[in-house]
C-alpha cells in the first residue's frame, strides 16, 4: 500500500497532463532549422514522390518482349540522372543510371552487372520481368496523401520527408519558454572555487541540456536565495517571462525550503510530495497563471522526475500525442531486499551474462549521486512494497525512449 499523504504517479500524471497549457504560438522556420521542433500544421504531399517512374540501379532499360536469345539490343541512347529522357526505340536498349528518368516505351531494367557489352549492343545474361528494377511514380507518396500529422516531432528522417516533397520552410509550434530557478545559497556556478560548504550548480546545467533536447527556449535561469521574499520576488518575475517554471530544491519541509511555501502564499500548490523514489519531494502550482513544477534538489531525482514528469507535461504542451513508455521486460541482475512504500527508478543499464540479456543497478543508488546516471543506460522499475531478488522480471525504460 502507498501513504495517503503520498500521491502516486499515475494519479500525478493525470493531475498534472490535464493541466499543462498548450502552446498557441506558430512561426515558419526554414528546413534545416526545423530539427526537434514540433510540427504546427498537417503536412500534405503536393505532388507524386518519386514524380517519375525511375530506375532503382544502374543498367540498361529494354522492353522485355525485345530480348531474343542469340540477338544483342543496339543502345541507342544514354539516359544521366536529371535528364528528360526521349521515348526508347523499339528493338534497342538504352543505357541508364540510379534515379534515372524510365523512358517511354520502356518496361524493364537489367542490372549491369547481368549484361555483356559489346560493339553491336548487349546481352542479357539473366531472365527478366517486366517492371522489375523500375521505381514506380508515386511509390513513396502519392499527391494528396498526408505525409506527416500536426504535433509530429522532426527528427532527420521527417526533414528528410519534407525535402522530397519540395517543402523549404515548415510551421512549427512556437517553443516553450521555461524559466530554470535553482535554489541554495550554497551552490556555486563551475569554474568558481569553492568556499566551506558549497557545492557547484549541478541541477542548472543538467535542466539545461534536457530541455534543450526537448526543443524548449529557457528565458531565466536564476539561482534563487534562501530567503522567503527574494523566492516570492523571483517566482512572480520567472511567471511574466515563461510558460513554464522548474525549480530545484526548495519544496521538501526545510527552514530554508521557500519555494512551496511561496507557492502556496502567492499562487496555487495543487500537488505534493510523489510516491516514487528518488522524487518524493515534487510540487506543482500555478503561479500569475504559469505552471510551475518544483524537483528535488538531489540531482538523480533531477534527472528522474524530468523523465517521468516533467517530460510528459512538456509533450502535452507541445500538442505532441501522448507517449506511453512500452519499456523492455529483463530479468535483475541485482537484489533489492528491503520493500518500499514507493515505486523505485534505479538507474540500470543491460548487459549480458552467461549469453542472456539482463538488468544490472549502479551499486550506489543515493539521489545525490549523478555518477550514477552517467553510468547507466535507462531506469530499472521497483514496483512498491516489492522485493527484488536475481531474476526477478522488470521493466527497463531506456533514457532514449523516455526522453526522445
Amino acid at each position: 500500500m502507498v501513504s495517503p499523504d503520498l500521491t502516486p504517479l499515475e494519479d500525478a500524471l493525470s493531475h498534472l497532463l490535464s493541466r499543462a497549457p498548450a502552446i498557441s504560438r506558430t512561426e515558419i522556420v526554414a528546413l534545416p532549422d526545423a530539427l526537434d521542433r514540433i510540427l504546427a500544421e498537417d503536412q500534405r504531399v503536393p505532388a507524386d514522390v518519386p514524380p517519375a517512374d525511375n530506375s532503382s540501379v544502374d543498367g540498361y532499360a529494354l522492353r522485355q518482349q525485345d530480348l531474343q536469345a542469340a540477338k544483342p539490343l543496339p543502345i541507342s541512347a544514354r539516359i544521366p540522372a536529371g535528364t528528360a529522357p526521349t521515348p526508347l526505340a523499339a528493338g534497342t536498349a538504352a543505357r541508364i543510371f540510379t534515379g534515372s528518368e524510365i523512358p517511354a516505351g520502356a518496361d524493364s531494367v537489367v542490372m549491369q552487372e547481368q549484361v555483356d557489352v559489346s560493339e553491336t549492343g548487349i546481352q542479357v545474361q539473366t531472365d527478366v520481368e517486366p517492371g522489375q528494377n523500375i521505381r514506380r511514380q508515386g511509390q513513396d507518396l502519392n499527391k494528396g496523401d498526408l505525409a506527416l500529422p500536426r504535433g509530429t516531432r522532426l527528427r532527420a528522417q521527417e526533414l528528410g520527408l519534407l525535402a522530397s516533397m519540395g517543402v523549404a520552410q515548415v510551421p512549427v509550434m512556437g517553443k516553450l519558454k521555461v524559466a530554470i530557478l535553482t535554489t541554495g545559497d550554497e551552490l556555486v556556478e563551475p569554474g568558481q572555487p569553492l568556499g566551506p560548504g558549497q557545492i557547484y550548480n549541478t541541477n542548472r546545467f543538467t535542466l539545461l541540456g534536457l530541455l534543450r533536447h526537448a526543443a524548449c527556449e529557457v528565458v531565466l535561469c536564476e539561482g534563487l536565495a534562501d530567503n522567503r521574499a527574494a523566492t516570492e520576488a523571483t517566482l512572480q518575475k520567472a511567471a511574466t517571462e515563461a510558460d513554464l517554471i522548474i525549480t530545484t530544491g526548495g519544496v521538501s519541509v526545510g527552514e530554508e525550503d521557500h519555494v512551496r511555501a511561496a507557492l502556496e502564499a502567492t499562487g496555487n500548490l495543487s500537488l505534493w510530495r510523489l510516491a516514487i523514489k528518488p522524487g518524493k519531494p515534487l510540487a506543482f502550482g500555478v503561479i500569475d497563471g504559469t505552471p510551475l513544477l518544483g524537483l528535488p534538489g538531489n540531482p538523480a531525482a533531477v534527472l528522474v522526475t524530468f523523465a517521468m514528469i516533467v517530460m510528459p507535461f512538456i509533450r502535452q504542451c507541445q500538442g505532441q500525442p501522448r507517449i506511453h513508455p512500452v519499456g523492455e521486460r529483463l530479468p535483475a541482475d541485482f537484489e533489492v531486499p528491503s520493500p518500499s512504500i514507493r515505486r523505485g527508478f534505479f538507474r540500470a543499464r543491460k548487459e549480458h551474462k552467461a549469453g542472456e540479456l539482463c538488468l544490472a543497478a549502479y551499486p550506489n543508488q543515493s539521489s545525490g549521486m549523478l555518477s550514477s546516471a552517467c553510468w547507466a543506460d535507462g531506469l530499472a522499475v521497483i514496483p512498491e512494497n516489492s522485493e527484488v531478488r536475481i531474476g526477478d522480471v522488470l521493466t527497463y525504460y531506456s533514457f532514449t525512449e523516455l526522453l526522445a
